[in-house]
Formats: C-alpha cells, sequence, structure tokens
C-alpha cells in the first residue's frame, strides 16, 4: 500500500457515489492514482483509478481514460473488467474495475527469478488474455511487469491492466495517442519507437518480460535514447533459459516483426504443442537482420552489440509526441523496418544531425510531450517529503531523486517535453533550495507557473522569502509565494478561550494539556466533550485549526441533542461508579452492546448494582430525545428504591430491571416500551446512586427535561449523589 497525503484526491474513509468507501491507496502514476474501495451495499471490493485533478479537464486524458472503460467489452478472466467512469461534484474523474488481491510482476521481479515452469503458465495464462483483446483489434501497447497481477499469487491466475493507452486497430477506429511512441521503453517492440504498433508488438513486449521476470532482473536498454534506439536492432540474451521456453521467447521477441510469432494463437499452439512445431533455428533468431544495400552505402552489416548500461525506469507519459516515421517500406516479403532506420546516421552540412522515429532533434533527445508540464514536490506536516511529476531530462530527475533521498522521501517522476523555459530544470532547483529551508512546504509548478506555501518559526526567513519572491523569480519562473509565521509554542489558555465559546453541550477538555510553556510545535490538540451537533464540532475544527499554527487537531467529542445537552449543562455533578447499565433486545433476547435499535424493537434496561453498593438509593431514569424525562426507578407504581429493596435478598451483583420486554411477567408499574418512530435519535439512560431520596415527593412518570433539572438545583442533588451514571440509547428507523 502507499501512504496517503493531504492532497490526495480522496481519503481513507471517503464515500463515492454513495457506494464505495475508500480503504486504501493503492498506488500513484504519472496522470492517475489508484485506490481500493468497498461497496457498502454488496461488499465487493473495487478498485478506482482516479485522473489527477489537473489533468480532469483535460479532453485528450479523458479520452485515454474512456478508452481504457471500452476495454469492457472484452470478456475473458485474463483481462480486468472495467465498468463505467464518473464523475465527482469537484470535477474528479474515476474508473471503476475489479480489484485484484496479489502482487504485480514488478514485485515479483523485485523478489529474484521465477521458475521456467511458472513463466510458461504466465505466458500462456496471459497470451489467452491478449488474444482476446487482439481479436477485437485492441492492442494493449504498454505491457511491462507492473501491469500483470497475480490474483492469489497464482500465475495460472494472471491478470493484465491498465488499457490506457491501448489502440483499437480496426479500420477508421480513432486511435488515442495516434501514431506516437506508447510504452515502456525496457519492454517496447523496436518497431513502436517509430509508432508502428501492431497485436506482435504486444507478443514482443510479453515476451521481454517474461524473460526479465526469469531472470529476475530488469532489461537494460541504455543510458539515453541512442543506446536505446541501437539495442533496440539486438536480440534479447536468451542465454542459459531452458528449452523450450528459450525457443518459445526468442521467437516472441525477433527485432524484426516478421521473425516474430505473427499472432497470440502461434504463441498458444507453441506452447500447447510442447514446441514441437517447426520453429526457426537460433542463428535465424539472434543475428539480425541484414541492413538494406542503399546506392549512397553500399552493404552494410548490422551493428555489434555492446554492453548495456544501466537507464533510469521510463513511465509512459500519458500523451506522447507524435513521431516522425522513417521506416523504410517491405520489399520482396521482408521488412527491415526500424532495423535499417537505426543502422545509419544523418550527417548534415559538416555537423551531426542524429534524427530517429522522432527520438532525436538538434536539442538532444525529445520526451513525449505533456500539457499541462506540472511537478509538486512537498514537505507537509507529520508526512514525508515527496516529489511527483514531470522532469524534462535525466539530470533533473536525477537531481530530485538524490535530494529525495537526502530528505528520506520518494520521488515518482517522468521523463517529458512540455511548454516551458529551457532552464526551467535550473530554475525550479535553485527555487527548492530556498523552500526547503522552511518547516512545512509545497513547490508546485505548472508550465512556468510557481506557487509556493508553507510555514516557518523563523521570522527572518519568512521576510527574506516573500521579499524575495514573487518579484524575483529566477529565469523564465513566475508565481506567488504564501508562507505562515508560526509560533515554536501555543498557550494551552488560547485553547481553553476557544472551547469555552462552542462549548453548547457540556464542558470541553484538553485531552493532552501541555505544560506551562505550551503545545510545541509537533504537539497534537486533542479535544473530548459532548457537543449539541455536526455544525458546532466542524466550526470548532476550524476555530481550532486557524489559531494552533498548524497543528494536528483531533475532536473526539460525542455528538448529542439539544434534550441531552440541556442535561449535560443542567445535571448535578458525581463521579462515575461501578454501577452497569446493560441493554437488550425484549423481542430475541439478545444483548444490545452498541445500545441502537431500530423501529419496532423493544428495548430492555438492566441496571446491574455491584456488591460495593449496598445501601443508598437507585433512582434511574431516561432523557427521550423529544425532550422529556421518564423516570423508571422509582416512579408513582415504583416508589421504593432503595438498594436493600431493589436487591430484593441477591448478594454480590444485583441485576435490577429498570425496563421489561413486553410478553413478560412484571410488578405492577414496570414499564415496557417499543421504539414507534415517532421520536429516533439518542436518548441518555441516568443512575443516580444518592445517600437519600432525591425528592420529597414522587416524580410524574413523565416530564419535561428543563422541569426535571430545575427540580434538581432546589433540592442541591449535589449534596445528595454520591454517583451518576449515564448510557447513551439510540433509535433509528432501521
Amino acid at each position: 500500500m502507499t501512504e496517503p497525503r493531504p492532497g490526495d484526491a480522496f481519503q481513507p474513509g471517503d464515500v463515492l457515489n454513495n457506494t464505495y468507501r475508500i480503504e486504501a491507496l493503492l498506488g500513484r502514476g504519472g496522470t492517475s492514482d489508484v485506490y481500493r474501495a468497498r461497496s457498502e451495499i454488496s461488499g465487493r471490493l473495487v478498485a478506482i483509478k482516479v485522473l489527477k485533478s489537473e489533468f480532469s479537464g483535460n479532453d485528450d486524458y479523458l479520452v485515454l481514460m474512456t478508452r481504457e472503460e471500452e476495454v469492457r467489452e472484452i470478456r475473458h478472466d485474463a483481462i480486468v473488467r472495467y465498468s463505467e467512469n464518473h464523475r465527482t461534484a469537484e470535477g474528479l474523474v474515476y474508473l471503476l474495475m475489479d480489484y485484484i488481491d496479489g502482487p504485480g510482476l514488478d514485485r515479483k521481479l523485485k523478489e529474484g527469478p521465477m521458475s521456467a515452469e511458472d513463466i510458461l503458465t504466465l505466458c500462456k495464462r496471459v497470451g489467452e488474455g491478449l488474444k482476446a483483446a487482439h481479436d477485437r483489434s485492441i492492442v494493449h501497447r504498454d505491457l511491462s511487469p507492473d501491469n500483470i497481477l497475480l490474483r492469489n499469487d497464482d500465475p495460472a491466475q494472471a491478470v493484465v491492466i491498465d488499457f490506457g493507452i491501448a489502440k483499437d486497430t480496426n479500420p477508421g477506429a480513432e486511435t488515442i495517442v495516434g501514431n506516437e511512441f506508447a510504452g515502456k521503453y525496457a519492454y517496447a517492440a523496436p518497431e513502436q519507437l517509430s509508432g508502428n504498433t501492431d497485436a506482435r508488438s504486444d507478443i514482443y513486449s510479453l515476451g521481454a518480460l517474461l524473460l526479465a521476470n526469469f531472470r529476475g532482473e530488469a532489461p537494460d536498454v541504455g543510458a539515453n535514447p541512442m543506446e536505446v534506439v541501437q539495442r533496440k536492432n539486438d536480440p534479447l540474451d536468451t542465454t542459459g533459459v531452458p528449452e523450450p521456453l528459450r525457443t518459445l521467447l526468442n521467437r516472441m521477441t525477433a527485432p524484426d516483426p516478421e521473425a516474430r510469432f505473427q499472432s497470440m494463437q502461434e504463441v498458444l499452439a507453441f506452447i500447447d504443442s510442447g514446441g514441437a512445431e517447426e520453429t526457426l533455428s537460433d542463428a535465424t533468431i539472434i543475428a539480425p537482420p541484414p541492413a538494406k544495400e542503399t546506392a549512397e552505402k553500399g552493404a552494410d552489416k548490422p551493428a555489434a552489440a555492446k554492453t548495456p548500461a544501466a537507464v533510469p525506469t521510463m513511465d509512459k507519459p500519458a500523451k506522447a509526441t507524435p513521431a516522425k516515421s522513417q521506416t523504410k517500406k517491405k520489399t520482396g516479403g521482408s521488412s527491415a523496418g526500424l532495423i535499417a532506420a537505426v543502422a545509419a546516421f544523418v550527417v548534415i552540412g559538416g555537423g551531426t544531425g542524429a534524427y530517429f522515429a522522432g527520438l532525436f532533434g538538434a536539442g538532444g533527445p525529445a520526451y513525449p510531450a505533456v500539457s499541462p508540464f506540472s511537478l509538486v514536490i512537498a514537505d507537509p506536516e507529520n508526512l514525508d517529503v515527496s516529489a511527483s511529476g514531470y522532469v524534462p531530462g535525466h539530470d533533473m530527475q536525477n537531481a530530485l531523486v538524490a535530494r529525495m533521498n537526502e530528505l528520506g522521501g520518494t520521488a515518482d517522476l517522468t521523463l517529458a517535453s512540455g511548454d516551458i523555459a529551457p532552464s526551467w530544470a535550473d530554475d525550479v532547483l535553485q527555487v527548492l533550495d530556498d523552500v526547503v529551508l522552511l518547516d512545512d512546504w509545497q513547490l508546485a509548478v505548472t508550465d512556468n507557473q510557481a506557487e509556493i506555501s508553507g510555514s516557518t518559526t523563523d521570522p527572518e526567513l519568512q521576510a527574506r522569502l516573500t521579499a524575495k519572491y514573487p518579484a524575483n523569480w529566477p529565469g523564465g519562473l513566475s508565481g506567488t509565494i504564501e508562507v505562515a509565521l508560526t509560533s515554536l509554542f501555543l498557550d494551552s489558555a488560547i485553547v481553553d478561550d476557544i472551547l469555552a465559546q462552542y462549548a453548547d453541550c457540556g464542558p470541553l477538555t484538553q485531552v493532552n494539556r501541555p505544560g506551562p510553556a505550551g503545545y510545541g510545535m509537533d504537539d497534537p490538540v486533542l479535544i473530548a466533550g459532548t457537543l449539541a451537533g455536526e455544525a458546532t464540532r466542524d466550526s470548532l475544527q476550524t476555530a481550532l485549526e486557524d489559531t494552533t499554527d498548524g497543528r494536528f487537531v483531533v475532536i473526539d467529542a460525542e455528538i448529542l441533542n439539544p434534550t441531552l445537552c440541556l442535561a449535560e449543562n443542567y445535571l448535578p455533578q458525581a463521579p462515575e461508579s461501578d454501577i452497569a447499565i446493560r441493554f437488550e433486545n425484549g423481542l430475541t433476547g439478545q444483548e444490545v452492546t452498541s445500545g441502537e435499535f431500530v423501529v419496532g424493537d423493544n428495548p430492555v434496561i438492566d441496571v446491574i448494582i455491584p456488591d460495593s453498593v449496598t445501601t443508598g438509593f437507585i433512582s434511574v431514569s431516561v432523557l427521550d430525545v423529544s425532550g422529556d424525562v421518564f423516570h423508571l426507578i422509582p416512579n408513582i407504581a415504583r416508589p421504593d428504591n432503595s438498594v436493600e429493596t431493589l436487591r430484593q435478598g441477591q448478594s454480590g451483583a444485583a441485576t435490577v430491571r429498570a425496563a421489561y420486554a413486553q410478553d413478560e411477567p412484571k410488578e405492577e408499574g414496570a414499564i415496557a416500551f417499543t421504539v414507534d418512530g415517532s421520536s429516533l435519535g439518542k436518548s441518555k439512560v441516568l443512575v443516580m446512586h444518592s445517600f437519600a431520596p432525591l425528592f420529597r415527593q414522587m416524580r410524574p412518570r413523565a416530564e419535561s427535561a428543563i422541569g426535571y433539572t430545575e427540580a434538581l438545583a432546589e433540592r442541591n442533588a449535589d449534596q445528595l449523589i454520591e454517583s451518576l451514571d449515564t448510557r447513551i440509547l439510540t433509535t433509528a428507523a432501521q
């Protein structure tokens, strides 16, 4: 699981569409995040993919989500099932899909090599799912270990996910990313780099990722785009792979699409035959096809394989830059394709200009374009520092990763190009050097617009930064800054003043009241008590957060109704005791530990007197949600409430029934009631143990709460009561 952050689209506990309760954040991506949620109606687990807010209004990204939703027409257990898109009231777009309980192949890759048997099982399972997609002319185009999940950690139950850049190859169908490059370099087929994609591209990617998981290490494809292009010309190294898996992978990952299996059906047929069908020789598979002769250069031999160099993982962007296709046409039934194009450099006017498939321009590698070009680097209070978004090159990527490592945080960065100033990378890193001096902060950059927010206890730092920005942003950046000045300590008396303003239902207390110095910067402010309603709690929360300089505020207050709040304010003050209150459903005889009853239920109330209470008087009343008080013990029909009488000779703990089941035998004057729906909500059961009778004359069986509390005040009940125990009884429609 991934730790949630305050800026996330959803938080655990949120409910979407009145149905799906968010349970956890599963992972973050460049354009979207994925959550686990549970239907509150059926209990079914689902995964929810939500487009990040900066992309929710962008038609290109909405098309990608729609394209992914349309994959629901593929009916196969190895393809994740999608349902539909929704949009929240705030404009966030999210997609519902099946939740797959199991690890991704990317995690298995980190754990080490998988057996040849598991790899073959995995190939057959995924191949069957992809065949179902290909039969509908849908090509995935982004197969990689993180896009295949193993339900129950079983290769035979693998599921392919993330069809966000899938391409519909039906004649006339709209291509979502056009002929642009889509897919991760490490597993992408060679022809994908020049924008050519069909079912054979998925076959290559599946073979490449299976080989990676067999070896337990990701392929090395080069340290820069030129090396990537050159090495895609070379067959993958399958040395040491046992047969028939080796031949299978060789034929799946041949650099020339014509030398591969031509369909997933052929892949499955090979597996089903145990490799007995006629196959190409190792020499044919491993040696790259010869480059075509040209009038200018004669016959060239294929470039020799070079030692691979490590390259950072490049996540797919949501939208790519149109590629300039330089793939040569097939002649004589053989295609040199990408291979012929990679073999040469173009020399122009004495200067070297390397152009290939749109990956190279005069300024170096051109990464896929995104708009807006956004990056968020943040160190929020109580959470780890993180960097997430797009960067224009490896230098900045490496610099940010190093900085996040220094700060103990994480980086989720995607290489891309955009409408940004040439000095953008240096400008952002320069601003970051200033921002990290704050106690908590966020630097959000969209294209060339930047926003700094945060807080500090250092007035000189606040003054310096607010003087420097926004007037002196470096390079091509411009934007705003908002830095709050916070105090090192917060006087608890300030909190008391706020609590007094909002205490509408009895006193509110500071659970962790600090010493004379007050609350430190990292100290939470914990409040307990009772309140009259949700609106009061929300207002109190806001008031405290506005006053406590970013400290964590928790209000653990019970929400009561006006009648109960009246009692809280006017009832005698007395300690709790060991006297217990027990609820039971008179219809079933079962104990109701929650204290919750619905219309038609028959609440039974028992008072359990401990063995330590042998003298005095017990009074039991119910403050009803309607504003009335019902006296269960004593009342006109049941006047004797002495402990001795109530015990009826019982020693030890004695159970006294205060409200009865409807159909049970009961003494005269005993009360039994049923929830009728006329007044639903919270009521409070009061049990008072007093030295003498609370009143000189018997109170009526029912009276107003105001009259009852006034009578207690006139009687000076504080002087008579030894203990006061209470319990909430809640009634609801269902």
